[in-house]
């Protein structure tokens, strides 16, 4: 019971500020398996109010409230005790509740305690039914009289029952026995002596008892004095409680007026602060209601009034008021009073920066002059700073109304592009003009011209083949490489003046959450910013999600197909034009991003980026076409050696190309031309195999690698390494296949007869047995020996030295390597032949009619005679 109470009181109670007074384990009338827990507990705090609790057990030992009964609700109390004993008792509030007690003495001690709260707090106003008085009144007279019952008892059981001596007394005997040792041995003496003595001992306590018989009386008169006082206390108590009982009852009644008082008090406070609070927040000054209403803002100091009054009115209209508040007549009148200005102001505004868009839209370009020294795009200073003094009655407008507010972007762009058309087309044909040098006029004459004269006289894509073609075509790439950086230069502040100045004025800078109020119909994606590394790709606009650079998109709709235009005047200056523009536009974008005022994901970043796609487009295409023409080049039916065109034009442009890019920051799709372009001189030079030439094919395509080769050596470019170290491969290759042909012409049968020898004992004839066969005999290679003397041979060299002389080339200076190549070919060649003299034809003593010193003196001679 005691862990139950503390468990209780901890739990469920002591949370609540209750006060547990009793429990009591019961289940209803005939349902014993459902058993609750109810407790009579009482507030802590005045007023003390007792009440009635069913509390139950959950499963996993919770405690759980499952009702409360207030106990001044509780009627009747039924205790069915009246006959018998029983477990059963009624509570009746407003129905009766019949409930079965775990234990007598608990269903007894709990209606002990219901009977005193309703004689303390309820004022006898419950009725106790078949409950004896003993069990509400009488508790502790019976509990006296038990104690009675219970002495009495005692005595007349000691009476009865035998006491055993006690260790005291035995001794006491044993010393008595001891000093009347004498008399003990004579019994009957003894025997008197103790009777005597019983006898004195019996009327000393006769006397004693009847000496305190008089305090014991008036102990008792005490005691009984103490009990009747005891009773006349009881009874004072009794009448005290009932009268602080009706004083409770009015204190009571006292505090709940008290609080009644101080919640009417706390109402009042509150209402007066609701209306301090409604006629503060939702009052509009008259001078902020005149300036709504008349709009004028044609001057700064009116502009300024409209914007405090705007401001007014939001924060009026922004006020977090109770619904219920709205259904007030003064206040909905004041709020549709707002809603008027609002509409009206805003139709006002509208109208007003919406004719100053159109008027911006419709200015004139000034007329385009006499050509100057410097090339300058209009500026918009002018036009952002009449627009800036109204930035915040947009943003004022943005808040106010969302759906109005997206269109005013619109509008700007459609008028201000009017206006960007013609300055921008007129800034380009200005520096069209300082380009060609002529007036708009001539302007398409000069363009044409050269295209003209080009199909007449040379190839589309050819270079200038003399040095001072070359110097030309540097000169003129470098009119348009300051011409183009000039332009880029000029449009760059010019759209990032324009950028910086939408967004401050549209507020396009707070956020990708904003497009959901700006756009109703807004789809996810992202834009590739144009980077010089890896440029983006040319998207369709309605992929571009970033409501800025949509919005630049709109107001320079003609930009970027005028820098197209003007790209291609640019590339039309000359053939390889093209090379200058892409330098320039690598250039420039590498300084705008590394420039602190070109924004990362600004939209001239992305024109640019397009731009360069298409300068590399161009570049790619011409150096396809120059590829396609050194690929499908015929040589000269009477060619006798030398550099082929294609190398050479290889050279030139390689030289033109390695000037123009020496100082470009990025040169990849040089590497890639130059890649391209040796891959193509490499078909050129592999087509001579099948061509009809008077000459040595492998001598011309042995100059030719060797001199591409060489040129590569010079350049360093490291692109091209893989393509050198090839044309020293192939150089080598043909230079080796041009000594061995060349050299079976002096020792023709010799080399005849000796090239069957080997193919006879590849067959699998015996070295020893080759000379008996008869084509390969000792007397047919003594005939063969004898038709080659040593001054035949020497002849024979001299002759081949002349031949090569006559065919190669003096500026490759080859005659040197090759001459050397062709006196190493032949002492191996003729040290191969001793050795299959030796091996097949030993013994016979045939021998070359030659020696190795003479073959090297041979040699000597011929090359100092030629020096």
């Amino acid at each position: 019971m005691a862990s139950l109470w503390s468990s209780l009181e901890k739990d469920v109670f002591n949370p609540q500020k209750k006060r547990l007074l009793e429990t009591i384990r019961v289940w209803k009338t005939g349902k014993k398996k459902k058993m609750s827990i109810l407790c009579v507990v009482v507030d802590t705090f005045r007023p003390m109010q007792p009440f009635l609790v069913k509390v139950k057990v959950d499963r996993g030992d919770q405690y759980k409230i499952v009702y409360r009964w207030p106990l001044a609700e509780l009627k009747l109390v039924d205790g069915k005790t009246l006959n018998q004993a029983s477990l059963d008792f009624d509570l009746q509030f407003d129905k009766v509740y019949k409930w079965t007690a775990s234990s007598f003495d608990e269903k007894k001690t709990f209606i002990r305690c219901l009977w005193k709260l309703n004689h303390r707090f309820l004022a006898s106003s419950i009725t106790f039914v078949n409950v004896p008085s003993c069990a509400a009144e009488a508790g502790r007279q019976r509990s006296q009289e038990d104690r009675k019952d219970t002495a009495e008892t005692e005595s007349q059981e000691e009476l009865s029952a035998y006491q055993e001596m006690t260790p005291k007394e035995a001794a006491d005997v044993l010393k008595l026995m001891e000093e009347y040792e004498p008399l003990v041995n004579n019994s009957v003496a003894f025997a008197e002596q103790l009777s005597n003595d019983l006898q004195v001992l019996d009327e000393a306590n006769l006397r004693a008892i009847i000496s305190s018989e008089k305090r014991v009386t008036q102990l008792m008169s005490s005691i009984d004095e103490a009990l009747a006082e005891v009773a006349r206390v009881e009874e004072t108590l009794q009448i005290y409680d009932e009268l602080l009982g009706s004083v409770k009852q009015e204190m009571d009644h006292i505090y709940q007026e008290n609080s009644l008082l101080h919640r009417i008090n706390s109402n009042k406070t509150r209402l007066m602060d609701e209306i301090l609070f409604l006629t503060t927040h939702l009052n509009l000054s008259r001078e902020h209601c005149d300036a709504l209403s008349q709009a004028d803002l044609s001057s700064p100091s009116k502009v300024k009034a409209c914007i405090a009054a705007a401001e007014a009115l939001s924060g009026c209209m922004n006020i977090q008021i109770q619904p219920g508040y709205r259904k007030m007549q003064s206040v909905a009148e004041q709020l549709i009073m707002f809603e008027t200005l609002k509409q009206n102001f805003e139709n006002a505004f509208i109208s007003h920066i919406t004719s100053i868009f159109e008027l911006q839209g419709n200015a004139q370009v000034p007329a385009l002059g006499q050509p100057i020294d410097k090339l300058s795009a209009p500026s918009h200073g002018h036009h952002h700073e009449e627009l800036v003094p109204y930035t915040p009655l947009m943003a004022w407008l943005r808040n106010a109304n969302p759906v109005l507010f997206c269109d005013l972007p619109k509008v700007y762009a459609q008028n201000l592009s009017r206006l960007y058309d013609r300055e921008i087309k007129a800034f380009l044909e200005q520096a069209k003009t300082f380009l060609l040098g002529r007036r708009k006029g001539s302007l398409q004459e000069s363009l044409e011209k050269p295209m003209a004269m080009g199909s007449r006289q040379q190839s589309r894509w050819s270079l200038p083949g003399g040095r001072e073609g070359q110097e030309d075509t540097l000169d003129k790439g470098n009119v348009i490489k300051q011409m183009l950086k000039q332009v880029l230069r000029e449009l760059q502040p010019l759209c990032t003046a324009e950028q910086q100045f939408i967004e401050q004025f549209f507020q396009l800078s707070q956020g990708a959450a904003d497009l959901q109020v700006l756009e109703t119909s807004a789809t996810k994606g992202g834009e590739s910013m144009a980077s010089p590394e890896d440029p983006p790709c040319t998207k369709p606009r309605s992929q571009l999600e970033e409501p800025t650079t949509r919005l630049l998109s709109e107001i320079f709709s003609c930009l970027e197909s005028e820098l197209r235009g003007f790209l291609d005047v640019c590339n039309k200056v000359h053939p390889f034009s093209c090379l200058q523009v892409l330098v320039t536009l690598n250039d420039s974008i590498f300084e705008m991003w590394g420039s602190s005022s070109a924004l990362l994901s600004s939209f001239l970043n992305t024109l640019l980026g397009n731009m360069l796609l298409l300068a590399k487009s161009s570049f790619n295409k011409s150096i396809g076409t120059l590829c396609k023409e050194i690929e499908e080049a015929k040589m000269p039916s009477k060619m006798k050696g030398g550099i082929l065109p294609s190398v050479s034009r290889f050279e030139e442009f390689v030289n033109l190309s390695e000037e123009v890019f020496r100082t470009a920051r990025r040169r990849g799709e040089l590497d890639k031309a130059h890649l391209r372009l040796a891959g193509s001189v490499f078909s050129s030079i592999n087509s001579l195999s099948s061509a009809n030439l008077k000459v040595n094919t492998d001598m011309v395509m042995m100059e030719n690698f060797h001199h591409f080769h060489c040129f590569l050596c010079k350049k360093k470019i490291h692109c091209l390494e893989g393509k050198k170290r090839e044309a020293k491969q192939r150089y080598s290759e043909h230079m080796e296949k041009y000594v061995i042909k060349y050299l079976g012409q002096p020792l023709e049968k010799l080399n005849h007869f000796f090239e069957g020898v080997k193919a006879r004992v590849a067959q699998g004839v015996k070295e020893e047995e080759v000379s008996f066969q008869l084509a390969y005999s000792k007397q047919e290679l003594r005939k063969v020996i004898e038709k080659y003397p040593g001054k035949e041979v020497k002849r024979a060299l001299e002759t081949l030295y002349r031949k090569i002389h006559k065919y190669l080339s003096p500026e490759e200076n080859l005659l040197p390597v090759v001459w050397h190549a062709m006196e190493q070919e032949f002492i191996r060649q003729y040290q191969e032949f001793e050795d299959l003299i030796q091996r097949c034809y030993a013994g016979s003593g045939i021998a070359m009619d030659f020696t190795m010193e003479d073959l090297l003196s041979y040699f000597n001679s011929i090359t100092l005679s030629n020096m």
